[in-house]
């Protein structure tokens, strides 16, 4: 049982269940309400399960390489949450990341020869290597890590967004009704990976000034380190403002429709949460004080893709 444990541990299984959400959440909220136009996809489900299947794997595989790498930084920064080697051995870790990558890269490319899609298999074997490079270099260079974490997280969702792009069709209905709803499922979709990237990187340089020492300690170049706290802190502001104005924004678009309870949900959830990071951050102080940051910040990235389900409700 002790084993079980360390191993979701090390996969950061909570991590895993948001990715699966984001995708299970994207195509109950954005491509099924499309089916009750009239409007209809090439792309099968089953091939969306594998996609999700395989995102959790490669995700899964990217979480362990990491850590088999920063073994020496989390023995500094979190000795008591260090798995690989105290329950799990190195060589069993590696096994498990070239499992899972292979295993995640296989079912792309049987979704690649058994749909339209032709890319899936290769772009998220690039995933994979950049994964690995994040890992052993990356992470260490100033902004390049954070903004490949970014990058990736947001891929979760523009994944699945290219499955179903130019994928639609509609039998009964005219060119102009179908390119209607394809252009708004591209805003959307394009709206959410652009929440997915700036709070991810929010959260990435947040967890940087959390593990400050052990990064120091070993040659890492990350931004409290090369810019100091102060100036990280600036820069976390400034994308904390920019994503408040961006929400705030879309909030009172989608009220000239009437989605009141979106609204609610949004201000009170979401919004009123990024305000109180923005006066918490500059009053941060310890490891500890980051680490609840960085907490919040990942239950309002929660909170923020579970808004999908607003546009199935008002669909």
């Amino acid at each position: 049982m002790k084993l079980i444990i360390a191993f979701l541990r090390l996969v950061r299984w909570p991590n895993l269940l948001i990715i699966a959400l984001t995708q299970v959440l994207f195509y109950f909220s954005l491509v099924q309400p499309l089916y009750r136009k009239g409007i209809y996809s090439h792309f099968e489900v089953l091939h969306f399960i594998l996609l999700i299947v395989a995102s959790v794997l490669i995700a899964a595989a990217g979480y362990i390489i990491n850590d088999y790498f920063d073994l020496n930084i989390d023995q500094v920064n979190k000795p008591e949450r260090t798995i690989i080697d105290k329950r799990i051995k190195r060589r069993w870790a590696i096994i498990m990341h070239l499992l899972f990558s292979f295993t995640g890269i296989v079912i792309c490319f049987y979704i690649d020869f058994n749909s339209a899609i032709f890319w899936l298999g290769i772009s998220n074997l690039i995933c994979v290597f950049l994964l690995f490079g994040y890992s052993i270099s990356l992470k260490k260079k100033l902004l390049w890590g954070n903004i490949l974490i970014s990058a990736l997280t947001a891929w979760v969702v523009i994944v699945s967004f290219l499955c179903y792009f130019n994928s639609f069709y509609c039998s009964s209905c005219d060119r102009d009704f179908l390119e209607l709803y394809n252009n708004r499922f591209i805003r959307i979709s394009f709206l959410y990976a652009g929440f997915a990237f700036v709070i991810s990187l929010i959260r990435e340089v947040v967890k940087d000034m959390e593990d400050m020492d052990g990064d120091a300690r070993y040659g890492c170049k990350t931004m409290p380190i090369a810019w100091g706290i102060p100036a990280s802190k600036v820069f976390v502001a400034v994308w904390l403002v920019v994503l408040i104005g961006m929400i705030s924004i879309v909030q009172v678009y989608v009220l000239q429709f009437r989605w009141v309870w979106s609204a609610v949900y949004s201000i009170t959830l979401i919004i009123l949460p990024l305000i109180w990071l923005l006066r918490n951050l500059f009053l941060a102080q310890s490891a500890k004080d980051y680490h609840r940051l960085s907490t919040v910040i990942k239950l309002v990235m929660l909170t923020g893709l579970l808004s999908m389900i607003f546009f199935k409700i008002y669909s």
